[in-house]
């Protein structure tokens, strides 16, 4: 399984990013995707989960602010972030389950700051 995010940067608050994070090596389609991430001193935190068949949920920290989406055909899963804010500063992880294991991206930075 390989999971590779893409689309982190800098941004200034109240700006918007799109993340990316293709999958190999998985029959992607009957598989929940994640995003979660990750501040400096800080515990990993979930961002966002998509069901195989395109349910989505969130934590409020991002409810209303974040969206999940899929391509099953791409065997990609986005994340759009809008209004972002400095707390929203992290690396973003995409990851999934598969039986009892639990795969991870590399991560990509993600920088709000004016």
């Amino acid at each position: 399984v390989q999971l590779v995010e893409s689309g982190g940067g800098l941004v200034q608050p109240g700006e918007s990013l799109r993340l990316s994070c293709a999958a190999s090596g998985i029959r992607f389609i009957i598989y929940a995707m994640d995003w979660y991430r990750q501040a400096p001193g800080k515990q990993r935190e979930w961002v966002a989960t998509i069901s195989s068949g395109g349910r989505t949920n969130y934590p409020n920290s991002t409810k209303g602010r974040f969206t999940i989406s899929r391509d099953n055909a791409k065997s990609t899963v986005d994340l759009q972030m809008n209004s972002l804010k400095t707390d929203d500063t992290a690396v973003y992880y995409c990851a999934t389950v598969s039986g009892d294991t639990m795969y991870w991206g590399q991560g990509t930075q993600v920088t709000v700051s004016s």
